[in-house]
């Protein structure tokens, strides 16, 4: 996971094709990285509504704890297919971040898939 668009593409390959996912609906997932950083798994955290997800840190971590994760991807997708982020995709990356210290499961990235484009986090220089 050392590009966004390697998790893109999981995404679309693994997450948008399960039986849980919703692409009319926000829909949050974590990918579960390894100490080389490779994908060890993914979890469905949450599907939401036309313009909100919830997810709390816990549920994010849930997995990650359980699969004795060294790192993570979060990633959600935005159904109106602008990928920039609101004011609460900033707080929840901020919070999960601040969890993943205190677990020390590092956030590698926060991911916003819209039609066509994505949002990193990491490559806008904001984790």
């Amino acid at each position: 996971m050392d590009r966004p668009a390697k998790a893109v593409e999981y995404w679309h390959q693994h997450i948008a094709t399960t039986a849980g996912f919703n692409a009319d609906v926000e829909c949050v997932a974590v990918l579960v990285l390894n100490t080389r950083l490779r994908i060890k798994g993914h979890y469905l955290v949450s599907v939401g509504s036309l313009n909100e997800a919830m997810a709390h840190p816990r549920e994010v971590f849930r997995v990650a704890i359980m699969a004795a994760a060294y790192a993570i991807v979060l990633m959600h997708n935005h159904p109106s297919g602008d990928s920039n982020p609101s004011d609460a995709d900033r707080a929840l990356t901020k919070r999960v971040r601040e969890a993943g210290q205190l677990l020390r499961i590092e956030l590698c990235d926060h991911i916003i898939v819209g039609h066509q484009r994505r949002f990193s986090f990491k490559e806008n220089g904001m984790i």
